[in-house]
């Protein structure tokens, strides 16, 4: 087993003109599964790539346990890579194409009718051998393109949105299945996809990027229930976080809405952590919460419901701001009511408006009061909101 380190790597093109990595540090930690995710043009790929030695950053290192590799083309480097298009050859056999890179590495016929086989058992494509890809379904060329992988035993696996091609409910398979292979081969492993699903479900940790840098590693929960800033709150989780602009003034927060009157330890945070009076609030779906109209905060006009099965998503237009809150699927709500809303404060967020996390509401208050994070007793309400939030023009 190996890690695997980057240092200050940057990687331009056009002459430097396009960015595409902008001197990241990361590190891949043994046996490891990280996850590169974010939109297209964030610069995961390029990452993959030099990682993989099929490109050389114009400045920074890449060591492979301790070792230096920036400058080692791929055949050196003990890599094994999986792409989108499974890139097998038409004209051989499934074994055939297994056995191709351990034949131009010069394996004898034995290791090579070994490692063949072992990676076969552990695809279950053992009876496929003799198969050519074009008789192959869209999951079989997945699997022969992951046995070709495993067969040379790497040091680090590199998958660069290998799911891509694949239907739903085959993708969900072909997940699981690589998550067990992972687990298997105990192998450091860098999966690159644009699908936060996918990220969020597999990663021990991912790396959040953006415009060729790293915005956020951590693990998957970390990433969702605490975002360090807004291009990973509203990249990460669905349906999307809702942010709301309002106005702080030293004690208190408004908007056009809504406000809520702060507990000095979050509003001593935003204090220090904002340049001004505006800050961008956000709101999981999951954390507003529906009650009878009249009792909660803002009353509001159901205008969708979108039906997911075991919850609902329901949308509401706020003065203008597509709004949106995840209920269970029991909760008898229908288009055109009207309802209240309820937010829950221990679990929002306060960003800058140019992007970083200022604070959340929970981790500014932690502990204060045992079970009801986020406020001190006489700041409590039954429905366990603060006391001080308020409907504007109430």
């Amino acid at each position: 087993m190996a890690d695997a380190k980057l240092e200050n790597v940057r990687k331009t093109f056009n002459d430097g003109q396009v960015v595409a990595v902008d001197d990241i540090d990361l590190h891949i930690e043994e046996g490891e599964f990280l996850v590169l995710v974010g939109p297209s043009g964030c610069g995961k790929s390029t990452t993959l790539r030099c990682i993989a030695g099929l490109e050389v950053p114009d400045s920074g290192t890449i060591t492979f346990g301790g070792h230096d590799v920036t400058e080692l083309p791929p055949k050196d480097r003990a890599i094994s890579m999986v792409f989108q298009n499974y890139a097998l050859y038409p004209s051989m056999t499934v074994y055939e194409n297994m056995a191709f890179g351990l034949k131009m590495r010069g394996a004898d016929k034995e290791k090579i009718d070994e490692q063949v086989r072992w990676a076969a058992d552990i695809m279950e494509i053992s009876d496929l051998l003799d198969r050519y890809p074009n008789q192959l379904s869209g999951g079989q060329q997945q699997r022969v393109a992951l046995g070709r992988a495993i067969v040379r035993d790497p040091a680090l696996f590199l998958l660069d949105e290998p799911l891509s091609n694949l239907d739903a409910k085959l993708r969900a398979v072909m997940r699981t299945e690589i998550q067990e292979l992972q687990q298997e081969l105990d192998v450091a492993s860098v999966f690159v996809t644009h699908d936060q699903e996918e990220a969020m479900s597999m990663g021990d940790r991912i790396a959040v990027m953006n415009a060729g840098r790293i915005e956020q590693i951590a693990p998957p929960e970390e990433i969702y229930h605490d975002p360090n800033s807004l291009f990973v709150a509203d990249f990460i989780g669905s349906p999307s976080i809702n942010f709301f602009e309002m106005t702080f003034d030293g004690s208190s927060i408004t908007g056009d809405e809504f406000g809520v009157d702060l507990p000095e330890a979050v509003a001593e945070e935003l204090r220090d952590g904002l340049p001004g009076e505006d800050v961008v609030v956000g709101i999981r779906p999951g954390n507003i919460n529906v009650t009878d109209a009249g009792t909660g905060l803002v009353d509001i006009e159901v205008e969708v419901v979108e039906p997911m099965g075991d919850t609902k998503i329901l949308y509401f237009d706020l003065d203008g701001q597509r709004v949106n809150a995840v209920v269970q699927s029991t909760e008898r709500v229908q288009e055109g009511d009207t309802i209240g809303l309820e937010i829950e404060w221990p679990n929002v967020h306060f960003f800058r408006p140019d992007g970083p996390k200022v604070v959340k509401w929970m981790h500014a208050t932690e502990g204060t009061v045992p079970g009801v994070p986020g406020q001190p007793d006489d700041e409590v309400r039954a429905d366990g909101s603060p006391s001080g939030a308020r409907e504007e023009g109430n």
